[in-house]
C-alpha cells in the first residue's frame, strides 16, 4: 500500500513548501523507496496556464502536456518521480470536474455540497497518485493554513488520512520561526498559532519544519515541542542555506527527517546514499571560475518567471566547474539603449519563451548583435523565433519579415500559425503541449551535443517556422538540425559560420538536473566558456 505524506505550508507564503518537499522526495529515494509527488493548489484557474508570468512565475509542463505550477520543477530536478498532469491540480480544475459529473447526472439529484462532493473529489486526486510500485506519495498543499480557498483541501487530507488509517498517512507543517532583530529575540507565536489552526481543522502534524534565518537553540526546539504537541526531535530547523537550494536535503538529513518519517508511516529503507549529490554540490560551491551570460526577457525583473532557465544555467556551470552569472536585461530596455551598450563584455545571450510583441525588437536587436560579434546564442521557443525573424530580415533580405503573431499584415510571415491551431479559440490548455519527438542531422551540433539521432523534448506554442521559406534559409547558411519525425516542424535552427548559434522550438530546461545537466545547455555554457578564455570581447 502506497503511504501518504502530505507538507502544509503556515504564518506566510513563498516559505518553501516545494524545495522541501522535493528534498524530502530525494532523501527517501537516496534510502532505495520510490516516491510520487503532487502540489494542490487553490486557486480557481483550471491550470496556471493562462495566468501573467508576474501573478504566478512559469509555466512548467509535463510530458503528457500538462501546463502546471513551477513547483513541479522543483519535484523534477531533486527527484526521479514520474511527473504527468496528476502532479498538480488546481481548485479550478476540481471544481470542474464536479460540476461536469453533476451537469451528467453523476449524482443522481443529490444536492452538490463542498463536503463530501468537492473533498471526494480531492481525496480521488490524491489517490491517483497510488501505484504498486510506489512506495511514498508527498503531497504539497498550496497556500496558507488560515486561507479560506485552502479549507477544502485541508479537510480533505484530514479525511484521507482516516480514510487510510493513521499509519498509512502523516502531516509535515512548514512554518516561520521570525527572528525580531529590535528585541533580539525568536519568536514562536505565530508557529503556535498556526498550528493551532491546524488543530482545529482536525490535523495533527507529526514535523514541524521551522524555516528560520537564525539558528534555534534547544529551548527554543524544546518550547516549540510541548506548545505544539509534537516530538522534540521532530521539530527541525531549516535554516537559510548559505550557498544554493540543493543543500536542503543535507540539512533536513543531518536532523534525520528521513528517518523520523519511515519509523512513523512503518517503512524499511536502506542505507542513505547520497554521495552523488554531494559531489554535485561540492563542485557548485568549490567552482572559482565565473562565466557571465545575458538574459533578454520581458519578465526579467520577476525571479520566477524563467525559474527553470536560471537553474539549468546553474547545471550547466556545475558541468564545466564554473559560476554562471546571468545579466537580467529587459528587452525593452535593449531597444531604448541598443544591444551593445546592454550586452557589452558577457560571453553568451540566452532568449528565453514568451507570448506577444511587447519587446520582441529589442529581442531581434539582441540576437543580431550575437550573430554578427560571434556570441554564442541560445534561443528557447519564442527565441528560435526571434532568431528565424532576425535571419529573415538581415540575412535574407526579406524586409519586414516577422511573426505573424506580431504583426498579421507582415509581407514575411518566417513565423506562422501552426495549422493545428486555426480555428481555435479558446486559450486554456490548446497549444502544442507535451514531450514530442525530434529527429537530429547527423554532423549537427545538435546531434553532437545529444549524442543521439532522436530525442523527446516539451513544448508549449502555437506558433512555428513556416517552411516556405527553408529555402532561402538554407541558401543563407541556416541549417534546420532538429525537424519532427514526419519532416514537417522545424525544431532546433543552428547557423554554419557562428562558434555556437542554436535555437529551440521546444523547452529543454524542462529536463535539465544538478547531477544531469542538459546537453544543450552544457554545450552552450562550454561555448561562453571558451570565449571568456579566448579573451574576446562581445
Amino acid at each position: 500500500m502506497t503511504k501518504h505524506l502530505f507538507v502544509t505550508g503556515g504564518v506566510v507564503s513563498s516559505l518553501g513548501k516545494g524545495l522541501t518537499a522535493g528534498a524530502i522526495g530525494l532523501l527517501l529515494e537516496s534510502r532505495g523507496l520510490t516516491v510520487a509527488i503532487q502540489k494542490l493548489d487553490p486557486y480557481l484557474n483550471v491550470d496556471p496556464g493562462t495566468m501573467s508570468p508576474y501573478q504566478h512565475g512559469e509555466v512548467y509542463v509535463t510530458p503528457d502536456g500538462a501546463e502546471t505550477d513551477l513547483d513541479l520543477g522543483h519535484y523534477e530536478r531533486f527527484t526521479n518521480a514520474r511527473i504527468d498532469r496528476h502532479s498538480n491540480y488546481t481548485s479550478g480544475r476540481i471544481y470542474l470536474n464536479v460540476i461536469e459529473k453533476e451537469r451528467r447526472g453523476d449524482y443522481l439529484g443529490n444536492t452538490v455540497q463542498v463536503i463530501p462532493h468537492i473533498t471526494d473529489e480531492i481525496k480521488a486526486a490524491v489517490k491517483s497518485l497510488d501505484r504498486p510500485d510506489v512506495d511514498v506519495a508527498i503531497t504539497e498543499i498550496g497556500g496558507t493554513v488560515g486561507d479560506i480557498e485552502s479549507l477544502p483541501f485541508l479537510e480533505a487530507i484530514r479525511q484521507f488520512a482516516l480514510d487510510v488509517g493513521t499509519a498509512n498517512a502523516c502531516f509535515a507543517h512548514l512554518t516561520l520561526v521570525p527572528y525580531v532583530k529590535a528585541a533580539q529575540e525568536i519568536k514562536t507565536k505565530p508557529t503556535q498559532h498556526s498550528v493551532g489552526t491546524l488543530r482545529q481543522i482536525g490535523i495533527l502534524p507529526d514535523f514541524l519544519i521551522c524555516r528560520t534565518e537564525v539558528t534555534l537553540e534547544e529551548d527554543v526546539k524544546r518550547k516549540i515541542a510541548l506548545f505544539c504537541n509534537v516530538r522534540r526531535e521532530a521539530v527541525i530547523e531549516e535554516k537559510d542555506v548559505e550557498h544554493s537550494i540543493y543543500e536542503v536535503p543535507l540539512v533536513l538529513r543531518d536532523q534525520n527527517l528521513d528517518g523520523l518519517i519511515l519509523e512513523r508511516l512503518g517503512l524499511k529503507g536502506g542505507t542513505l546514499r547520497l554521495e552523488a549529490w554531494e559531489g554535485m554540490l561540492r563542485r557548485l560551491i568549490s567552482a572559482e571560475r565565473t562565466v557571465e551570460v545575458a538574459m533578454v526577457g520581458k519578465y526579467i525583473d520577476h525571479q520566477d518567471a524563467y525559474k527553470s532557465i536560471y537553474e539549468s544555467l546553474t547545471h550547466a556551470g556545475i558541468a564545466h566547474g564554473v559560476k554562471v552569472k546571468v545579466r537580467r536585461v529587459e528587452a525593452e530596455e535593449v531597444e531604448k539603449r541598443g544591444a551593445e551598450a546592454c550586452l557589452k563584455g558577457v560571453s553568451g545571450l540566452v532568449v528565453p519563451g514568451g507570448f506577444g510583441a511587447r519587446g520582441s525588437e529589442g529581442k531581434i536587436l539582441a540576437v543580431r548583435y550575437a550573430r554578427e560579434r560571434k556570441l554564442p546564442y541560445f534561443g528557447l521557443c519564442l527565441g528560435m523565433q526571434i532568431a528565424s525573424i532576425e535571419f529573415a530580415r538581415n540575412v535574407c533580405g526579406l524586409a519586414g519579415a516577422n511573426s505573424a503573431e506580431f504583426d498579421a499584415a507582415t509581407p514575411h510571415p518566417v513565423i506562422t500559425l501552426m495549422d493545428a491551431q486555426k480555428g481555435t479559440t479558446a486559450k486554456g490548455g490548446t497549444m502544442r503541449l507535451g514531450a514530442y519527438p525530434c529527429a537530429l542531422a547527423a554532423g549537427s551540433r545538435a546531434a553532437a551535443a545529444y549524442g543521439t539521432a532522436t530525442v523527446d523534448e516539451r513544448h508549449r506554442h502555437r506558433y512555428e517556422f513556416n517552411n516556405a521559406y527553408r529555402p532561402q534559409f538554407e541558401a543563407k547558411g541556416a541549417v534546420f538540425s532538429g525537424l519532427s519525425p514526419d519532416g514537417g516542424l522545424v525544431e532546433i535552427l543552428e547557423l554554419k559560420d557562428h562558434p555556437w548559434f542554436l535555437a529551440v522550438q521546444f523547452h529543454p530546461e524542462f529536463q535539465s538536473k544538478p547531477t544531469r545537466p542538459h546537453p544543450l545547455f552544457a554545450g552552450f555554457v562550454g561555448a561562453a566558456l571558451a570565449r571568456t578564455a579566448s579573451g574576446a570581447s562581445a
